[in-house]
């Protein structure tokens, strides 16, 4: 399937008013939907056969830590504001602040947004997904930075309600 024709069937979602859109064939399926809880997890991939080294393994020393090094000291997270709003990833992809390179990113820390306003983009397997905002309020925090990889729910965003 191309392309163009996933993007005349996210289109088609749009027009037709539907929640999902699902076609097989012996070549492919595909299935888009407007939702997170309509995720499709990727196939799982084919078991490796284990290879098993006739060698007994080599141990290496374990060399002790010079004295005159400190522990580095644990950052404690700060305490977690109750009455913030989450914006969670639905998909695996790569996170995007920007519309394109070298572009403002759609929202700052403190940028006042309201419901529907575009977060940020998700690219997963070349297609853009916008993410937007469920709640009018302000954003306090970013928690992914720009071109990094994001997992299925995790927290992109922070925001304090109106």
């Amino acid at each position: 399937m191309k392309l163009k024709e996933i993007e005349r069937l996210i289109e088609l979602l749009d027009e037709k008013g539907l929640a999902e859109i699902e076609i097989k064939s012996p070549l492919f399926k595909i299935r888009i939907s407007k939702y997170p809880s309509a995720v499709v997890p990727p196939a799982s991939p084919q078991p490796q056969p284990l290879v098993v080294s006739q060698q007994p393994p080599v141990e290496q020393p374990v060399e002790a830590p010079p004295e005159t090094e400190k522990e580095t000291p644990k950052v404690e997270e700060p305490p977690k504001d109750e009455n913030l709003h989450e914006i969670k990833s639905p998909i695996v992809g790569t996170f995007y602040r920007a519309p394109a390179p070298g572009e403002a990113p759609f929202v700052e820390v403190g940028d006042h947004v309201k419901p529907g306003d575009v977060l940020c983009i998700v690219e997963a397997m070349k297609v853009m997904n916008q993410i937007k905002s469920d709640v009018a309020g302000t954003v306090v925090e970013i928690l992914v930075e720009n071109g990094k990889p994001v997992e299925y729910g995790q927290v992109l965003f922070r925001i304090r309600p109106d």
